[in-house]
């Protein structure tokens, strides 16, 4: 049984397959996740049997957490199979993320705050070596950190 982890925040979309806690497959995708996520996981659904989907909830991209979010959790109420998740800063050693202007996302021990940031060390995400799904959550739900201009 594998796990797969997906963080489509920005491009390239990164895709991880682990065996027992360990980075098998990465799969590093250019692109809109609407566009790739289902020809990946056509293959990777073929190649292995899956025990959890992890996916990183946010904050990022609006349309990357939003498509990823009804994919993969399509997939685990066809296929029974649990989705888990966590927040962004977990793939990028906790560095600002970008929202919008100067404003980016930071994560202060347990609260996400946007703050003006002139020149901000920004740090790509990046697939862990290693997972412990105990550090991943069953509230799966999208965090978009800025509401919706209406």
């Amino acid at each position: 049984m594998h796990d797969a982890l997906v963080i489509a925040l920005s491009s390239p979309i990164l895709i991880g397959i682990y065996k027992d806690g360990v980075l098998v497959e990465e799969i590093r995708e250019d692109g809109m996740s609407s566009d790739v996520l289902a020809e990946i996981f056509e293959s990777l659904l073929k190649r292995y049997t899956f025990r959890t989907f992890i996916y990183a909830k946010g904050p990022g991209s609006f349309m990357g957490i939003k498509v990823t979010y009804l994919f993969l959790k399509t997939l685990s109420i066809t296929l029974k199979i649990p989705l888990l998740a966590t927040d962004a800063f977990f793939f990028n050693q906790n560095s600002p993320i970008k929202a919008v202007g100067k404003l980016y996302f930071v994560k202060n021990r347990t609260t996400i705050e946007l703050e003006p940031i002139e020149s901000p060390e920004l740090i790509a995400f990046s697939l862990p070596e290693n997972i412990d799904l105990k550090k991943f959550d069953s509230d799966t739900l999208p965090y978009y950190g800025i509401d919706a201009v209406g």
